[in-house]
């Protein structure tokens, strides 16, 4: 026995094997289910034991490290020399570090002003050997005409002491001050030169081949292909630089006198004050790492592996 359905425009049979499932009109919509979303799954998290052994291993090296140099200093210290300990020299440092900035005159400057002076001397010949040098590695590195010509003359101009060429400044410069920035300039310029010019001279020749295709400029070739390339040679030149230049303008003030870390060095030997002999050579040293490790933080910025 047949049936009927009635819809709201037909009648729509139904037979008897469909009875307990109506069959639907051409023109009514069918439910669709929605989709089933499967969720994401979770990053799985990091467990506390695992977070406390990764800060044990990056904070105890060093820890261990800094222990064993002053255990050894103390050993040295005990066995009868003429070192201070390292107590004598924490409680000297306590009276130094009280007031770093006090200035009772040229000959009598708290440490912070001499770090200071220092800075200022190494960054002055530090900048214009930049301004000099890294134009000088990319004409080197660029043609080899240049190469050919000024190789010799670095190559035997290189290998000299830095402090070799403090007379020369104090020659031409009349004055302590100059003549120390001017030995600064002449040992920081080889590093970005040399830096410099290798990385020039591996830029793909591929990339010159396209800018040559492209009839790029002399001054597009050098900052759209040349410059990026190069960039990371050149600030490794520059923290060798830096580098150098910190440890020559010590030497350098020792010779020349005036304000700055490497006379305040000399000054306390003369005072007999070995403790603060120890505190100048912790100085200089921390010093020289955080001027590295910002110039490495600076290579890695730019540096195309991080990028």
């Amino acid at each position: 026995m047949s049936a009927a359905i009635i819809t709201s425009d037909k009648v729509v049979p139904m037979t008897s094997g469909s009875a307990a499932t109506p069959v639907r009109a051409a023109n009514e919509a069918v439910p669709v289910a929605p989709p089933v979303v499967a969720a994401a799954p979770r990053e799985p998290r990091t467990p506390v034991s695992e977070i406390l052994l990764n800060i044990f291993k990056a904070v105890f090296p060093p820890i261990a490290g800094m222990v064993l140099l002053i255990a050894v200093w103390a050993l040295l210290a005990g066995s009868g020399g003429s070192i201070p300990g390292p107590l004598p020299v924490w409680e000297a440092a306590k009276v130094l570090f009280a007031d770093p900035f006090y200035n009772n005159g040229p000959n009598d400057m708290g440490i912070g002003w001499n770090v200071l002076s220092s800075l200022q001397r190494v960054g002055v010949g530090f900048g214009f050997a930049a301004l000099v040098g890294i134009p000088l590695g990319f004409i080197i590195g660029r043609f080899a005409f240049m190469n050919a010509m000024l190789d010799p003359i670095i190559s035997l101009l290189r290998p000299v002491s830095p402090l070799a060429w403090l007379p020369i400044g104090l020659l031409v410069f009349k004055q302590a001050d100059p003549a120390a920035t001017w030995t600064i300039f002449i040992c920081s310029i080889w590093p970005m030169i040399i830096n410099t010019a290798v990385g020039v001279q591996r830029v793909p020749q591929d990339y010159m081949n396209v800018a040559r295709v492209l009839d790029l400029s002399e001054w597009k070739i050098v900052t759209k292909i040349l410059f990026p390339s190069v960039l990371p040679y050149m600030l490794t030149g520059i923290r060798l630089s830096i580098g150098t230049a910190w440890l020559v303008i010590v030497a350098a003030e020792m010779l020349t006198g005036g304000v700055g870390i490497g006379f305040w060095v000399w000054d306390e030997w003369n005072n007999l004050k070995v403790e603060h002999i120890i505190i100048a050579i912790f100085v200089i040293g921390i010093v020289g790492l955080l001027l590295e490790q910002c110039l490495l933080l600076l290579a890695r910025r730019f540096s195309y592996g991080n990028s």
